[in-house]
């Protein structure tokens, strides 16, 4: 029964982490046209909480600390709930990014936590993390799914659409509100002697494979979050409707559900991580390309879900296969993470303000495109470990 509540509390408060992102990129044409957002505003809607996803995650150890894991991550939970919840009185540009500044905190936050608590409550914490990714992008999918169903459903109303995934987050609540257990701190669940305090954490600057790490992982969130903030309204400017735009973008995250999965284990299995790396940033390049196309727009999204799907939980990887500790894996995961999400917030920004000054996605697909085909150019430097 307790592992039944501790996966049950774990699958909640991953599938909060991704909805208050992807429900918006499906109505994106519909606030910018209520709001007045240029382009290049609208896009701040996915940008700032991948922004605070890389500045305010090293604030995690101090509040896991400081309250206990379970308690910090009640506490982010409100604050996403109550921040999504706030977009239904929202009727203006600042306070719909004031929402997503906030909600973006509680995410910045609650990920890392969510790693300690695994290591802290399961024996077999890598399995555990299957379930982790898996509710963190099927929170993902089901934002794009139902965003402009509960639209129609809300008598057209994007601000009831966009606001009713605060459920998700007060539900999740009821299962961290009280704690799991008696609530140890960040360090006493990694162990005192494996996770330096976050003032005395020393991140590998000076080490030019850690920052081939980092450049990796911003190039692979970079193009992620461009697509998912963007995809809907590329497809709906090839001429198909909002619905099937938002539904091309479901098929988009859900195809990264059994592939996020499954391909830590084939690398596991069959090692040459380089081929697996440089496969999926290939068919992420197929799919860019094919969207410049007169190709229907649902096989391109297959092209497109695999390589994101695969590069992701490979891209989580890698710091771990690199360091020979817990601590050195520690301070290698927040120098890619917290720098690749700072760089990975540029994307939306990146591709709605071309769109804004070419009057078209063409040329933003271009430039992604070329970051791709950068990213390929890190990946036969990184793809093979490093000696020990």
């Amino acid at each position: 029964m307790r592992f039944a509540f501790l996966i049950t509390a774990l699958f909640l408060a991953s599938l909060n982490l991704r909805p208050v992102i992807t429900s918006v990129s499906p109505l994106l044409r519909t606030i910018q046209d209520a709001l007045g957002m240029s382009g290049s505003s609208a896009s701040l809607l996915t940008s700032l909480p991948v922004l605070c996803m890389g500045f305010f995650a090293p604030a995690a150890v101090k509040l896991g600390n400081r309250w206990s894991i379970e308690r910090t991550i009640a506490y982010c939970l409100l604050l996403i709930g109550l921040a999504t919840a706030a977009r239904y009185w929202v009727n203006s540009e600042w306070l719909m990014l004031v929402t997503a500044i906030l909600a973006g905190i509680g995410v910045a936050i609650i990920g890392p936590l969510l790693s300690g608590f695994i290591k802290g409550n399961f024996a077999n914490p890598s399995a555990i993390v299957g379930v982790y990714s898996m509710a963190l992008v099927l929170g993902a999918a089901l934002g794009s799914a139902f965003s402009v169903p509960l639209q129609t459903l809300f008598n057209h109303s994007w601000q009831a659409s966009v606001s009713s995934w605060s459920f998700l987050a007060f539900i999740a609540i009821f299962f961290w509100w009280r704690p799991v257990r008696k609530a140890p701190t960040l360090s006493e669940s990694l162990g005192s002697n494996t996770l330096p305090k976050s003032t005395s954490l020393k991140l590998p600057l000076s080490d030019k494979r850690s920052w081939l790490l980092t450049c990796f992982f911003g190039l692979m969130a970079f193009i992620f979050y461009s697509l998912t903030a963007w995809m809907a309204p590329i497809v709906q400017e090839m001429g198909y409707g909002k619905q099937t735009a938002g539904m091309i973008l479901t098929l988009f995250t859900a195809i990264q559900m059994p592939v996020s999965f499954v391909f830590p284990i084939l690398v596991s299995h069959f090692q040459h991580r380089m081929l697996w790396l440089i496969g999926c940033s290939v068919m992420e390049l197929i799919g860019l390309i094919m969207l410049q196309l007169p190709v229907t727009p649902w096989l391109t999204c297959i092209f497109l879900g695999i390589g994101a799907g695969g590069l992701f939980p490979m891209a989580l990887m890698l710091p771990i296969e690199e360091t020979s500790n817990t601590e050195e894996a520690s301070a290698l995961s927040a120098m890619t993470q917290s720098g690749g999400y700072i760089i990975a917030a540029l994307g939306p920004f990146f591709v709605g303000s071309i769109h804004d000054y070419a009057g078209s996605f063409p040329p933003a697909l271009i430039g992604m495109s070329i970051l791709v085909a950068v990213m390929i150019l890190i990946q036969f430097k990184i793809g093979n470990k490093q000696s020990s």
